[in-house]
């Protein structure tokens, strides 16, 4: 289910337009553009919520695109994805790092493309659905819409200081995050990492983001990201294991 999220792809090779479009509308609006001047002129007229150009687009090229609309006080705070080869990502743009959101070297795996993109819009979502949170600055939602993995690569890539409460079928799960790094959790008796991972497998459930809970304390040993992988690795075992014992039964 789309998000609410709108991204403008730009891009002159309709093969390569085609893929991501289809790639990216299970998770977003696309709009699409073959062309830097037809894109400005989309943008100015129903700003997206993300930019994804190519860099060497007829007309106004990717870089070109990207100052004109961070020269508008409306477009300005668009993020950008890049798409470009590695000549012109190590040799021309590196400028324009601190405007734009991501790059993508080209030729690229879709696959890897929409992990990378995906990453991006699940943020944009959560900052929106923080934006238009009622008074009580609290993030509700669920784990179908946005699932576990999302959420911490989101709070992560966000930077963000918030507790987010996980429940399910009378079990919760608090952890804290700080700047984007998760500093305490607990889930009945555990803490900590051990706390985190017994989530990972959760599927179904509810989540609550407050933007105004922090934690000073420290139980967690590992990075966001590092829990992540672990706690995937462990779930990974688990599924082997329990594989095994159907196939010995």
């Amino acid at each position: 289910m789309p998000s609410n999220v709108t991204v403008m792809l730009v891009d002159d090779n309709s093969m390569v337009l085609e893929m991501l479009r289809s790639a990216l509308s299970p998770f977003a609006t696309i709009v699409t553009a073959t062309d830097g001047a037809d894109a400005f002129i989309k943008i100015v007229e129903s700003p997206p919520d993300l930019l994804i150009t190519d860099y060497t687009i007829p007309g106004l090229d990717g870089r070109q695109l990207v100052d004109k609309i961070k020269m508008r006080a409306q477009t300005a705070k668009i993020p950008v994805i890049l798409l470009a080869g590695k000549n012109d990502l190590t040799e021309k743009l590196k400028m324009l790092q601190d405007s734009v959101e991501d790059f993508i070297e080209k030729p690229f795996y879709v696959r890897e493309a929409t992990k990378q993109i995906k990453k991006v819009i699940d943020k944009i979502t959560l900052e929106k659905m923080a934006r238009e949170a009622p008074g009580d600055s609290v993030v509700r939602g669920s784990l179908q819409q946005m699932n576990i993995m999302d959420l911490f690569q989101s709070l992560e890539m966000g930077h963000k200081t918030c507790s987010l409460t996980l429940t399910r079928d009378g079990e919760k799960c608090l952890m804290y995050f700080n700047d984007g790094q998760i500093n305490h959790a607990t889930y009945g008796p555990l803490t900590g990492d051990d706390a985190v991972y017994k989530t990972m497998a959760w599927t179904d459930g509810t989540f609550a983001i407050n933007f105004t809970e922090n934690s000073q304390q420290q139980t967690c040993t590992r990075s966001t990201q590092g829990l992540l992988m672990e706690g995937l690795r462990l779930l990974d075992e688990a599924n082997r294991d329990a594989e095994e014992n159907v196939l010995e039964g």
